[in-house]
């Protein structure tokens, strides 16, 4: 024992910037604290190895040359966080890697779930995929669905995940060896292997392994051994992940592990994981390595603060210079199986964390009248301006200013030779200069208004920042159903305790924490993580006590290899726990949440009942729970790190210093104390500084900074929240962004809210839902941005409702309608709008609208091709009080979804289908509007009534001006050669397009440079249609606010004032403002396609994007299943367009090809690429995609599309994309050609084919 005690413990974080060391030196109380730059190759090779080697010198007393290796015989353990999976992910510099997929799906992950990651981007910017080439494999499983009789011909064979499955196509070695050598010889040497259904049945990608490396392969990752669960997509990402990162994982430890003598070998060297665990070198892979850094600060204030410090839910906030991570603790680590990171989905157990782009070097900006801040970063080169390099101005800039930075004690490494301090000068100056701007803005809104000095304006950009933080900290509780003020802040990182006390005021939260190791915590944090062996398999099973029996057996054979590996490491018996988990879901929804069992007569169906109660707020009855995995977790318990309690102390704290520092109501005389110098009992009153190490820490007037008896600080926050005066007649600048973001975060709370308590696939997995708020006027204040479809429709749904109701309208009412002639887009989106009541009277508006996959009509689904009439596409309802006084009027709403035609004796209509489901749907969205008036009411009670409805109005006229000012700038570009009329100040162009019909859409836009006016008239447009494919005006204002809202290409707030400075004009009776007995269904979601090319194309803006949704529908009487299909994008002046994405006025989700052939009677052919169907052009447009799909037994087929007459076209001489074609292929091979809108029925063995459109391309191919 004693030979141990005096040997080094080394706890390190690599970062990107620093690298931070934590050491246990024996004979020390308190650990050595070391930082040291990340790279710094004229001086070190590596930081971690260096830090080792400085300590180690200090300790023995001798000089230790770089040039030599690092003794081990004084180190006991070294355990690491690292961010060279991440950095290699973040620059995509990591192995060249290729892809083996199933033959078919070449294109799969490149198509992803087909939504865009950021709606308004014309561009369509989607990350580079990892892989560089892909090849097929001749090999085919399919699964034997219940009803299907065994073909004893055929290979029968029962997978892990208890399924049966068919081997179709047994593996083709012999052709696949060719394609491999073919990969060897372009010097890839990582492959990435992704079949159909290998989580259940994983031996055709176990023989590619074997392959592979037999042939030279240096690294193979199989997707069915790393995450073995159904969902192809997210399975096959992470093994392209692991495959591109493991090989540089590798070869960094590789080169960590040789710097050391031949003794590391007995030193036990572990690496923190993404779970919060640590591993061995040998298990430590690519796809569990990308939060290994944050890990650590996570369990870093998890296990130093909670039940030590306080028994309250811990929301760690780990701030800094380009990013802050926010977590949750509340006794056990909260671990989600799947996240998306520098956009690479992965598929892993890891630790719920959420990255919000705003640290230290966000860009601080002033535009549109408003105060921004990020999402871009001035980077650590050339970094804020006070860095000496040039930098633009930064939130760390913001900090030196108000005094929250002290120069003094900030290391003087800025300058040409890195010896000279902050530059506070140069800071003061960018400032002066942008409080000139701001000012002058000010003054042409409102001569009296008076100037802001240079420090208002740095604390308004802080507090911008601040509610930027605190937007993604709300969403992180509130959408798991708790309240955040009912958490303690745990604050570490380098910025973040200059903004622990704002924020938690903000958040209502009255105490913060921060650890006194608050700037080295990542570090700190593996000598207090365990050894995490996980094992996992797929079990496919209806929840019973036969299946319980099973996931027993299966739990047990899984405890027993983590159990083993853990041994292998050294740990004895009593070292060992493991837990237990089943992940369960409800039938026939796609959400499912791992249960962990509590002890061994716990019953997993109650303990999952309880949990989604608590999660989505209801619980679903008579319905069937699944089993989809058994998964076991194998903890080796260290016990390393042990807070160590301080003495108390009655003596008063030493005062280092005093500076200044600039508070909201001016400048304060500040102590400085130094927290090495403080001991347990101190009390601090605010205003006052903490210099913990290289952290600042702010603690502001009205708090009070406690030493606690481990040494951390506890800060007591002053409840008082901040209000706003309104006597100027112009918005404060700062508490517009503030106000954007209160008002967007409503919005964006009542969706997570429909999500989390809606039952349906459309509204929960699909996402096909949108939120807002509106004004008393039923004017738009804020559009969370879900459906580009429903973009500023509501507006004219909540106007009408008002109109119609008058003063009928009370506390407790709640209204439902979906009629398009009262403001709806088409009958399956449902709209409940909740007026807002203050002392008697309506002050806001809150309402929801959400796609029901049944709504009765004469099809299953209510999406019928051949639709003539209103009537014939489901239940249409102008007005109806679903809740009346607090009632909710169930026997009603019953009666309007199963009779939904008045004249019904005439037309004899279907009711709803899925009458329980709408229900349910219906109260979710009573829910998510109960949800937003709670949150309405809290920011009233913050700020006052007249306020909060001042700032309603003043984010409309902030928006407004941000399109007036775009709406100039494009009279400006367009000039007197592209226009086709106009004189003056004003521009005129005129475009147009047809439907597949040739029913015209026609657009005359005249657009007045000086004023920033834009009217949009569509005299010309062809009358209704006999069809379906008419759109209510709501839809075309609709459009109109989504390519404004593009071109401006600026974050502001969707809302009212974007069509404050446009006019449109539809002549009624067009079938863009159709009679209210018009079919109408059609008009949603292929007429607003051609409105969006049309508006766009006149703006110049882009090339004609597929402009369809490709809705295809499928059933029988036991079930029905929807989809829209992507295709291609529009090109651009400076970039191509995106291949096999959903376009403009839709960004719904595909299911996963594995999940669509477990649930449907349908075996996927073919989805891919289509390839050159984008039209030709300087830039080229994207491709559409081919969806092949064979069916397994008689169903009735629908499709509804567009673009199959009239290809969409390329603008400024580039060529048209290629036109969709759907046929369907017989039996025999007969090929059938469908046209673009129609309604089959299919037999056993036929093929559906849809081939989507592609974008037109820009610019002539010859320039």
């Amino acid at each position: 024992m004693g030979l141990i005690e005096e040997k080094l413990r080394f706890c390190i974080d690599r970062g990107g910037t620093f690298t931070d060391v934590y050491a246990e030196i024996p004979g020390q109380l308190d650990g050595r604290v070391l930082k040291l730059l990340s790279v710094d190759p004229s001086n070190y090779d590596d930081a971690p190895v260096e830090g080792i080697r400085r300590i180690l010198e200090e300790y023995g007393g001798e000089k230790i040359p770089r040039t030599s290796k690092i003794p081990t015989d004084k180190i006991e353990w070294i355990r690491m966080g690292t961010t060279v999976a991440t950095n290699a992910l973040l620059e995509r510099k990591g192995e060249r890697v290729a892809l083996c997929v199933t033959q078919g799906f070449r294109d799969l992950l490149q198509i992803g779930n087909q939504a865009r990651p950021n709606i308004f981007d014309l561009t369509v910017s989607k990350p580079s995929n990892l892989y560089e080439e892909v090849i097929e494999v001749d090999e085919r499983i399919e699964l034997i669905l219940g009803e299907e009789k065994r073909h004893s011909s055929e290979s029968v064979i029962k997978g892990i995940s208890g399924e049966l499955v068919r081997i179709v196509r047994p593996l083709n070695e012999e052709a696949l060896k060719p394609l491999l050598r073919g990969l060897l010889e372009k010097g890839i040497s990582s492959l990435a292997v992704v079949l159909m259904h290998s989580y259940t049945y994983p031996q055709h990608e176990i023989l590619v392994e074997k392959l592979a490396l037999s042939l030279g392969f240096r690294h193979v990752s199989l997707s069915s051994a790393l995450t073995p669960m159904v969902r192809a997509v997210p399975r096959g990402l992470t093994a392209s992940v692991d495959a591109y990162l493991t090989p540089v994982i590798k070869e960094y430890l590789s080169g960590f592990i040789s710097k050391f003598d031949e003794g590391l070998g007995k030193v036990n060297v572990l690496f923190m994981q993404s779970d919060g665990g640590l591993a061995p070198e040998s298990r430590f892979s690519g796809h569990k390595a990308v939060l290994s850094g944050p890990a650590g600060g996570v369990v870093g204030y998890s296990q130093t603060l909670f039940g030590l410090e306080t028994e309250k839910p811990l929301i760690g906030f780990d701030m800094g210079g380009t990013s802050t991570d926010v977590s949750r603790y509340a006794g056990s680590y909260e671990q989600v199986l799947e996240t998306q990171i520098a956009g690479a989905i992965i598929q892993a157990p890891q630790l719920d964390i959420n990255t919000v782009a705003a640290g230290g070097g966000s860009k601080l900006k002033f535009q549109f009248g408003a105060f921004r801040v990020g999402p871009e970063s001035v980077g650590a080169h050339p970094g804020p301006v006070c860095y000496r390099k040039g930098g633009e101005l930064a939130v760390t800039d913001a900090n030196l200013i108000l005094g929250y930075v002290i120069p003094d004690y900030f290391p003087s490494i800025f300058g040409p030779n890195e010896d000279q301090p902050l530059d506070v000068k140069e800071t003061r100056e960018k400032f002066d200069y942008l409080a000139k701007q701001i000012n002058s803005y000010r003054k042409s809104q409102d001569q009296s208004a008076k100037d802001m000095t240079v420090e208002e304006i740095a604390l308004g950009f802080v507090n911008v920042a601040n509610e930027t933080m605190c937007r993604p900290i709300r969403q992180l509780t509130e959408m798991k159903g708790h309240e955040t003020r009912n958490h303690a802040l745990a604050c570490f990182g380098g910025a973040g305790p200059q903004h622990a006390c704002a924020i938690a005021r903000s958040l209502g939260m009255k105490e913060v924490l921060i650890h006194r190791f608050c700037g080295i915590l990542s570090a700190y944090g593996m000598g207090l993580a365990d050894v995490i062996e996980e094992a996992q398999e797929p079990y496919s099973a209806i929840y019973s006590d036969e299946s319980i029996v099973e996931a027993s057996r299966r739990e047990g054979l899984l405890v027993g290899q983590v159990r083993q590996k853990l041994r292998e490491q050294g740990f004895k018996e009593e070292s060992i726990m493991t837990e237990t988990y089943l992940n369960l879901r409800y039938e026939g929804t796609d959400t499912s949440i791992m249960v962990k069992r509590q002890n061994d007569k716990d019953d997993y169906a109650v303990e999952f009942v309880k949990l989604f109660q608590q999660e989505y707020g209801f619980k679903l009855q008579n319905r069937n729970i699944l089993i989809c995995d058994v998964r076991v977790r194998g903890i080796g318990v260290t016990n390393i790190l042990k807070p160590r309690a301080l003495q108390a102390t009655s003596s008063i704290p030493n005062v280092e210093g005093h500076y200044k520092v600039y508070f909201g109501n001016g400048w304060h005389d500040t102590p400085l104390f130094k927290l090495e110098n403080l001991s347990y009992g101190h009390v601090l009153p605010g205003p006052a500084i903490i210099m913990n190490g290289n952290s600042t820490v702010i603690v502001e007037p009205n708090c009070k900074a406690i030493i606690t008896k481990y040494g951390n600080i506890k800060i007591e926050i002053d409840s008082t929240l901040s209000t706003v005066q309104t006597a100027e007649r112009v918005a404060d600048v700062v508490q517009l962004s503030i106000f954007n973001h209160r008002f967007m975060g409503i919005a964006e709370q009542m969706g997570r809210t429909l999500q989390r308590t809606s039952i349906s696939t459309n509204i929960k997995e699909r996402l096909d839902f949108s939120c807002a708020l509106f004004g008393p006027e039923g004017g738009l204040v804020a559009n969370a941005p879900h459906v580009p479809v429903h973009l500023g429709a509501m507006s004219s749904t909540v106007r009408w409702q008002l109109n119609y109701w008058c003063d009928n309208l009370n506390e407790g009412d709640v209204l439902v309608t979906n009629h398009p002639s009262a403001g709806g887009s088409h009958l399956p989106d449902i709209t409940v709008v909740t007026p807002v009541f203050d002392n008697g009277k309506i002050v806001f508006f809150v309402a929801s609208r959400g796609h029901h996959a049944e709504i009765g009509g004469i099809t299953p689904g209510s999406m019928p091709p051949f639709s003539k009439a209103i009537w014939e596409e489901g239940a249409a309802i102008k007005a109806f009080k679903l809740v009346e006084k607090g009632v909710f009027q169930e026997e009603g709403i019953i009666k309007l979804l199963r009779f939904p035609c008045s004249v019904r004796t005439v037309h004899n209509i279907p009711g709803t289908r899925r009458l329980q489901d709408n229900l349910s749907d219906l109260r979710a969205q009573v829910a998510a509007n109960q949800r937003g008036i709670s949150l309405i009411k809290e920011l009233i009670e913050q700020y006052g009534l007249e306020t909060v409805q001042a700032y309603m109005t003043y984010v409309q006229v902030n928006a407004e001006g941000a399109v007036r000012e775009m709406l100039k700038s494009v009279a400006a570009k367009f000039g007197s050669q592209t226009a086709s009329g106009g004189k003056g100040d004003v521009v005129v162009v005129e475009e147009e397009d047809c439907m597949d019909d040739g029913s015209v859409i026609h657009l005359r836009l005249t657009i007045d440079s000086k004023q920033g006016e834009a009217f949009f008239d569509f005299t010309g447009t062809s009358p209704e249609v006999y069809g379906n494919w008419n759109a209510p005006e709501a839809v075309t204002a609709a459009a109109i606010i989504y390519c404004l809202r593009c071109l401006v290409n600026v974050d502001i707030p969707l809302n009212q004032g974007c069509l404050a400075p446009v006019k449109i004009h539809i002549p009624s009776g067009s079938f863009l403002s159709p009679s209210d007995k018009a079919a109408v269904v059609g008009g949603n979601v292929l007429t607003s396609q051609r409105i969006t090319d049309v508006v766009l194309t006149a703006f110049q803006a882009c090339a004609c994007s597929q402009g369809c949704m490709n809705n295809l529908t499928f059933g029988d009487d036991t079930f029905g299943y929807y989809e829209t299909i992507g295709g291609g994008s529009g090109a651009g002046p400076t970039w191509d367009g995106t291949s096999g994405v959903q376009c403009h006025m839709t960004n719904t989700r595909m299911t996963d090809p594995e999940i669509f052939e477990q649930r449907y009677p349908v075996l996927l052919h073919k989805f891919g690429l289509r390839e050159n169907s984008g039209g030709l052009g300087l830039h080229k447009g994207g491709d559409g995609l081919i969806r092949e799909i064979k069916f397994r037994r008689p169903v009735v087929v629908s499709i509804l599309s567009e673009r199959r007459v009239h290809a969409p076209r390329g603008l400024n001489g580039g060529e048209p994309g290629a036109r969709g074609a759907n046929y369907l292929i017989m039996k025999e091979g007969r090929r059938v050609y469908l046209g673009g809108k129609n309604t089959i029925e299919v037999e056993a063995g036929e093929i559906l084919q849809i081939l989507t459109p592609g974008g037109g391309g820009w610019g002539s191919p010859t320039m």
